[in-house]
């Protein structure tokens, strides 16, 4: 990234008791961007009055300052109206579940126990600085007059934060939080459904890997063992507090729930499919689940867009648009993220399958994607003779099995 094209100069409040530990985050904030302007203190109420007297871009606070605790800033803040809300970075010694649940419900962006890891915090504090701090704090895009809506979502197509989320991501965590920490089992579990979340953790997995010289991620499990419990439940906490995080606008959610639906019932004879024929079933799956993942995303910016104050013609315009701009979102957000190539391969399965030769994974997610789209109890006869159940040897008796599941 050049200095072209750094976002605007950041504001950053550091309110952290120890010394010691101001100084390394102090030395962290100039290190990514030496233009920063950096206030600090060592006490609440000190960080009170300058969060009164100033606009800030991230605030990083010690959960145990004296005077007003950490915490309690954090709670003050989120009771204010600020829309996206202002990123916040608790730090604190605790690392108990007790005190993660009580955490939870305020959302911060990060929540870092001490003794703080540089590492760690440069991995934490690079995207807030280098890339989204005026993605996460700005307003919504406001259309720019004489804008048109194809011109605006051209516009958005190559940097659109991806789907909404389809799932309560902080209800899943405090689910998965017992009493030793966090269950990643469990945690998998009650996430492995929101492709936003799924596609987030492997292209963060994935990019740890690459620094680290670890081998590819391409389901939810490998990227929760990859990353551990505390940067998964930072990054997923984080989602929760992007700009159109869900989709409040009534046509977008009923959209984005059916493709949701499609989706999950691909991923679902995927993984069956595979289970059968004993392939790879949770790769299967993931691809199955993201394969919609452009057309939520672009419902996502036609929210911004209506709550920017752009005139929408619901439905016909929406239907338009996710006919036009539904793939080129998807194709875009795979690329940028760096899905890994074996995965965009299956997804691409499941539109078509083209010429040449075909992995039976491929060949599974093509047939996953026409079980998908079948009305109930038809059609399983004329699939059977298809080309896809012929290459898979499976007849009319294995797809009926398939679709009584």
């Amino acid at each position: 990234m050049t200095a072209v094209d750094l976002p605007a100069v950041p504001r950053v409040l550091i309110a952290e008791s120890d010394p010691a530990s101001r100084e390394l985050l102090e030395q962290v904030v100039s290190s990514l961007r030496c233009d920063a302007r950096v206030d600090s203190c060592g006490e609440g109420r000190q960080a009170l009055d300058l969060l009164a007297q100033n606009s800030y871009d991230l605030v990083i606070a010690d959960w145990e300052l004296p005077g007003v605790n950490g915490l309690s800033i954090l709670r003050g803040l989120r009771q204010q109206s600020r829309t996206p809300a202002l990123p916040f970075i608790l730090v604190s010694r605790r690392n108990d579940s007790a005190s993660v649940r009580e955490v939870l419900p305020l959302a911060p962006t990060a929540y870092l126990t001490k003794p703080l890891d540089r590492e760690n915090l440069i991995q934490r504090l690079q995207g807030l600085l280098l890339g989204t701090v005026e993605e996460a704090t700005n307003d919504a895009p406001v259309p720019a007059p004489g804008l048109s809506l194809s011109a605006f979502l051209e516009r958005r197509r190559n940097v659109s934060e991806g789907a909404p989320l389809m799932t309560d991501v902080q209800v899943a965590v405090k689910r998965a939080l017992n009493p030793g920490g966090l269950d990643l089992k469990l945690l998998e579990e009650e996430l492995r459904t929101d492709p936003q979340v799924t596609a987030v953790l492997i292209a963060a997995a994935n990019s740890a890997a690459q620094h680290q010289g670890g081998g590819r991620v391409q389901t939810v499990a490998q990227a929760l063992h990859h990353l551990g419990a505390g940067q998964s439940m930072n990054l997923i906490l984080g989602l929760t507090l992007k700009r159109c995080a869900r989709l409040s606008v009534p046509c977008l959610a009923d959209y984005a729930e059916r493709y949701w639906e499609l989706s999950l019932h691909t991923a679902e004879y995927a993984r069956t499919m595979a289970r059968l024929l004993d392939l790879e079933q949770e790769r299967c799956y993931c691809a199955g689940l993201l394969h919609r993942l452009g057309d939520l995303a672009l419902l996502r910016c036609l929210e911004e867009w209506k709550q920017a104050g752009g005139e929408l013609d619901e439905p016909e315009e929406v239907g338009n648009s996710l006919e036009r701009y539904g793939a080129g979102f998807g194709s875009a957000l795979r690329t940028r993220w760096r899905l890994p190539l074996e995965l965009r391969e299956l997804i691409a399965a499941v539109y078509s399958l083209g010429g040449g030769v075909y992995s039976r994974e491929a060949l599974v997610m093509n047939m996953a994607a026409q079980m998908a789209h079948l009305p109930a109890y038809e059609g399983l006869e004329e699939l059977a003779r298809g080309r896809t159940a012929r290459l898979l040897k499976i007849g009319l008796p294995e797809l009926t099995r398939l679709r009584r599941k």
